[in-house]
């Protein structure tokens, strides 16, 4: 807050940010994590496009894919951290992308094909959250059996009785 006027002073606009509203892309700012790297909202169809902008703007490194569950009956969402890595940078340019999916039809393209990382990433959130990843080359359970019934992670998640003990040798 500034003592003159007591309101909070505006933060100034992210080069990334920046550069993508200039390219024409309308991402929802969610503000600054406590690390100070900006958090945007996308809808899943535009990620695709964004996600392509975002590698040509230098965006090489894709740090963390992940999911969570906004609560029982909210959105799941599948969230994407970037950073740019250059030659002599003393700290990388980061964005963090969250694309929030309606529970009963959570759908999101894969950003395998622009960052071959997200493969086991992606997994791992289909696994656990159901999200499914639409273009992702072996989309399977990667942590759970094959028959597993339900995704563990989500907050409505009702934890069976019964579990069937696996032959371990």
């Amino acid at each position: 807050m500034t003592e003159e006027t007591g309101a909070l002073a505006e933060s100034p606009v992210k080069p990334a940010i920046a550069w993508l509203q200039e390219q024409g892309f309308a991402p929802e700012v969610l503000g600054e994590d406590h690390l100070g790297v900006p958090m945007v909202k996308v809808a899943r169809e535009n990620l695709l496009p964004l996600a392509a902008a975002l590698y040509a703007y230098g965006f090489n490194y894709l740090m963390c894919q992940c999911g969570y569950d906004d609560g029982p009956g909210a959105d799941l969402v599948s969230m994407y951290h970037f950073a740019r890595l250059t030659d002599h940078a003393e700290r990388p340019e980061e964005l963090r992308i969250k694309v929030f999916l309606p529970r009963h039809d959570p759908r999101c393209p894969s950003v395998y094909w622009i960052w071959p990382t997200a493969d086991w990433q992606e997994r791992e959130t289909f696994d656990m959250y159901g999200i499914v990843y639409e273009g992702h080359p072996n989309l399977k359970r990667i942590l759970m059996p094959e028959d597993w019934v339900g995704y563990p992670m989500r907050k409505d998640y009702i934890t069976p009785d019964f579990y069937e003990l696996q032959d371990a040798y």
